[in-house]
């Protein structure tokens, strides 16, 4: 910041000229009768890359999952031809998304969703970060219409102002910026490889301690026992919805497969009233300490209930009603083991749509060791899994908190006097 501050003092003193974003670049779109249509789509091999919003991913643009049109479609319109330097702008639905072109795979073009700044007179990554920053984005709000599609005129866009410093100052604060991204990428991708070797740790130590040939060195008495003796009973949900069931309204959620995930997460798309759920949940009657295991689609994923709730399942949920010779989180455990996941993927019938049998679920073989053995592993995961949640789930706040540090600065480093005209 010291140096930024020195250089404006020497360079520009009495402020920085401010330009309409038209001055400094040309900003073409595709032209209306040069739209395409979907049969103007072709594969990877027989055409060029047809860029779009979707590409945009944290101001970077990713050819991972790319669109491609003929290559008769991507010369009819060369001024809209993309090149390493030019900038993307998103103009229409999620307005405001931006990157600069640093590489490109192949030929490429964009889609109507888009604009390319081009011929760009001032440094091209100064203006991607300019475009990025809060001033500019709060600017293309006022502008952008309030229909059904939000859309931004090109000729509003092109009026927009923007602070044009001296070049050196440019370069200096492009540097500055993007050292901090590449030391925020650098960090995100630390932490990120922490957490993985965080999980496949826990996995590790699940799956050996949950092996029953030897634990600590010494024999241990181990029953195998199938899931239907170890249970009162194994039932899954609805496989008709009510017809009361509304989405969005009413008293009680009817979860499915996508709600069981670890834990149970009780916003659903669907909710029924009181009367229905009286109704409808007398075969189940989940209570806590069931077991909720998912058997459609999603297989494979448990969780055990540990709160009194309300709330009804669809078929692609069973209900494992665990009797007191084993811990019901010992059993969680156990079916998130590698073996055991690999049991039921292996086993699933169906395949649009793959799923268990009840009596599958019902004959799987499940070691029981003794009630306090059980207690010891699930204490011994339970701590593990604890730790590993909290690194999860501390992942997010600590990226988002180097991102505002990121954004705090790049809005100190683009915010200068404006000299009189």
């Amino acid at each position: 910041m010291s140096e930024i501050k020195r250089l404006i003092g020497k360079l520009c003193p009495d402020g920085v000229e401010y330009k309409k974003l038209g001055e400094i670049c040309e900003i073409k779109g595709r032209i209306g009768f040069r739209g395409y249509t979907r049969q103007d789509l072709v594969e990877e091999s027989e055409g060029a890359i047809s860029l779009s919003p979707s590409n945009i991913i944290n101001d970077e643009l990713k050819y991972d999952k790319c669109t491609y049109v003929s290559w008769a479609k991507y010369e009819e319109s060369p001024e809209i031809m993309a090149n390493v330097g030019d900038i993307v702008f998103t103009k229409t639905a999620s307005v405001g998304k931006t990157a600069l072109i640093k590489w490109l795979p192949k030929e490429a073009t964009i889609n109507p969703q888009l604009v390319l700044l081009k011929d760009i007179v001032c440094n091209n990554a100064y203006l991607s970060y300019v475009l990025k920053g809060t001033k500019f984005q709060n600017d293309v709000r006022k502008i952008t219409g309030v229909g059904s599609v939000p859309n931004v005129p090109q000729s509003s866009l092109a009026n927009i102002e923007i602070p044009v410093p001296p070049l050196e100052v440019q370069r200096k604060i492009v540097e500055i910026l993007d050292n901090f991204t590449e030391l925020e990428a650098e960090l995100e991708a630390e932490l990120e490889a922490e957490l993985e070797a965080r999980r496949k740790q826990y996995e590790y130590y699940r799956n050996q301690l949950l092996t029953f040939d030897k634990v600590g060195g010494a024999k241990i008495d181990v029953k195998w026992m199938k899931m239907g003796e170890i249970c009162y009973s194994i039932k899954d949900g609805m496989h008709n919805l009510p017809k009361t069931a509304r989405v969005g309204v009413g008293e009680i959620p009817v979860l499915s497969a996508q709600n069981i995930n670890d834990g149970i997460d009780y916003v659903a798309k669907r909710y029924v009233d009181l009367e229905t759920y009286e109704t409808e949940n007398k075969r189940t009657n989940v209570e806590i300490n069931d077991i909720l295991l998912t058997i459609v689609a999603s297989i494979g994923r448990s969780a055990v209930v540990k709160e009194s709730r309300k709330f009804l399942l669809q078929r692609s949920v069973c209900v494992l009603k665990p009797k007191d010779l084993v811990v019901p989180q010992f059993i969680k455990h156990y079916l998130d083991t590698t073996k055991m996941q690999m049991y039921m993927q292996s086993n699933a019938h169906g395949s649009a749509q793959a799923g268990l049998y009840l009596n599958q679920v019902a004959d799987m073989i499940i070691p029981i060791p003794p009630l306090f053995e059980q207690h010891r592993i699930v204490s011994i995961l339970d701590r593990f899994e604890a730790l590993t949640t909290d690194l999860q789930s501390g992942l997010p706040a600590e990226i988002e908190a180097r991102r505002k540090q990121y954004e705090y600065y790049r809005e100190k480093l683009l915010t200068f006097k404006r000299k009189a005209s």
